[in-house]
């Protein structure tokens, strides 16, 4: 049986290139403090946020202690560039997670690729109450890749996060590519 196929999720693929002239100053909030991520202190609490933060979406919010345990035993893993934002009470407010991509020789770069940066994932708490935070936490995980010396960062976004998508395009970042799911 053939059947009408529908667009059910599309999932972009967003990059910018070169240093953050232009972009937002996005301090971080008064009352907020920003530390990285401590491997066996942190991990419930981020678990508790990113749940709260991603509870629409079909993966991210359903990573629990195994997965993210899975995620810290990669190679790429790196706490020092692991954001976590705190108020004054130390309940922990949001976090921006960034990888760093080892240079990968392509058929048209099969020398002196240079390694590209991720955002791998940023979340705040809808119960923080803190405007701002996202775009302080972008450019703080933005200026940690930066130092690094990588010019190229990379992140997906789901198609119809709209402020997700508004956020990303004030710190330069433009579609580079999608994928589509569909249903019948």
């Amino acid at each position: 049986m053939v059947g009408t196929l529908r667009r059910i999720r599309v999932l972009l693929r967003m990059q910018r290139t070169g240093p953050l002239v232009g972009a937002p100053a996005a301090p971080v909030p008064a009352g907020v403090g920003v530390r990285t991520f401590r491997v066996g202190q942190d991990e419930d609490e981020f678990l508790r946020v990113n749940a709260s933060a991603f509870a629409w979406h079909p993966e991210q919010g359903r990573l629990d202690a195994a997965a993210l345990a899975g995620e810290q035993s990669q190679d790429w893993f790196d706490p020092s560039g692991f954001f976590l934002a705190f108020d004054g009470n130390d309940r922990l407010l949001g976090f921006h997670w960034t990888k760093v991509h080892p240079p990968a020789p392509t058929r048209e770069a099969p020398a002196g690729a240079q390694p590209i940066g991720e955002v791998y994932v940023l979340g705040v708490d809808p119960a923080a109450g803190v405007p701002g935070l996202g775009s302080a936490l972008t450019r703080v995980g933005l200026e940690h890749l930066a130092a690094q010396g990588l010019s190229t960062v990379i992140l997906y976004v789901e198609g119809d996060n709209d402020r997700a998508l508004g956020l990303y395009r004030k710190f330069g970042f433009s579609v580079a590519g999608s994928d589509v799911v569909y249903a019948r």
